[in-house]
């Protein structure tokens, strides 16, 4: 049996008529640019994360730095947050001048460790990001509270999250703004790039829709050194087409990874650490990571048995060559590079059959039996 990471095309047939007519109404309309359906998505989007403000942009990487910018981070400037996360966290903080501060990882949840936060503030802090791995938020009331005591802003990275609730708030609702990725891999996925930066600040919102216009208002008066990153109309479109479905898409999400998590246990007990989704937490699962000892020889004994399964992420920001001016070095934080060496991701996506995880399930036990 082949079992892929992701299969995106029972998604597209079943929306297939649909996504064809939106898309050739825009063409129809010959507006390509900021136009209806971007509107509608960031006012859907908005809402569903009960904030007031949508902000459609090019990627999920420019919402992160779009966001910082409004906020007025920049050069002397520190952010603070986890070296276990994709390259575009720690790149759009260095992109906005400032420079990244790298904290450790809680080992249960892969997610920045409030706990270590606080000893990293210093008074060239002005901002944390928490990443929302793998489709678990953070503990933001402790962040919250952090950033509250130091006056920090808080940036949510949830491009794995949209969806995801800690203690009945949604994304963005705990944070000064929240930033999400409509990459095609993701929960809610374009068919191209796409971003957002979503938030309750009136200020972060208004300059967050100058900066994504090369920074001018009105147009081709420039009051900030802004770049092009705007939101697709015709990618706006589809996602208006997904929308509708993601709650159900979620919920097929959380049910591949209660499966998972029984067949494996019944399989292998303790010989595998699965996700643990903690109490009062709303686990949307954009990956289903598991941590186990021979990681690379198990990844490699599936690929040869048709199971394709991905690494987020073999090495740390703190270590990436790009960073290595920031004086990092390997020790400097053990729980992260632990699961560097540990972390692998089996195939999730809401239309995976049971079947699909039973044969998952079945390679692995036989590696782990040989």
């Amino acid at each position: 049996m082949k079992v892929p990471m992701l299969d995106l095309s029972e998604q597209y047939q079943s929306l297939r008529s649909e996504v064809l007519e939106v898309l050739d109404e825009v063409m129809s309309s010959s507006r390509f640019i900021l136009g209806d359906n971007v509107k509608k998505l960031e006012q859907d989007v908005a809402k569903y994360s009960n904030v007031a403000h949508g902000i459609g942009c090019g990627n999920g990487s420019d919402a992160i730095h779009i966001a910082l910018q409004a906020l007025g981070v920049s050069e002397g400037d520190e952010v603070i947050t986890t070296p276990f996360t994709f390259f575009a966290t720690g790149g759009a903080i260095a992109r906005a001048g400032a420079t990244p501060v790298y904290v450790d990882i809680d080992p249960v949840t892969f997610n920045i460790d409030p706990e270590k936060i606080e000893e990293a503030v210093t008074e060239k802090t002005k901002a944390i990001i928490p990443v929302h791995l793998y489709g678990q938020m953070a503990d933001m009331e402790k962040i919250a509270e952090i950033a509250k005591k130091h006056n920090l802003a808080v940036v949510e990275d949830a491009a794995q999250a949209i969806g995801a609730k800690h203690n009945g708030k949604t994304v963005g609702e705990l944070g000064t703004a929240a930033t999400y990725s409509f990459f095609p891999t993701k929960n809610l996925g374009a068919y191209g790039d796409g971003g957002m930066v979503v938030t309750n600040d009136d200020e972060v919102a208004e300059q967050s829709r100058v900066i994504r216009v090369h920074g001018s208002k009105p147009k081709y008066y420039h009051h900030v050194l802004g770049y092009n990153s705007r939101l697709d109309e015709l990618q706006a479109a589809v996602l208006n087409v997904k929308f509708p479905h993601l709650d159900r898409w979620s919920e097929l999400r959380r049910e591949k990874a209660e499966n998972y998590t029984k067949l494996l246990k019944e399989a292998l007990g303790d010989q595998v650490f699965t996700p643990v989704e903690k109490e009062g937490n709303y686990h949307v699962f954009h990956q289903y990571t598991i941590r186990v000892e021979k990681r690379d020889e198990l990844q490699e004994y599936l690929k040869e048995q048709g199971v394709a399964t991905m690494i987020y992420y073999p090495l740390p920001l703190h270590v990436q060559p790009v960073f290595k001016e920031l004086g990092y070095k390997e020790g400097d934080f053990p729980v992260t590079e632990k699961a560097a060496k540990e972390a692998l991701s089996l195939p999730m996506f809401p239309e995976l059959k049971l079947e699909q995880q039973e044969y998952v399930v079945a390679k692995i036990a036989e590696f782990f039996g040989k």
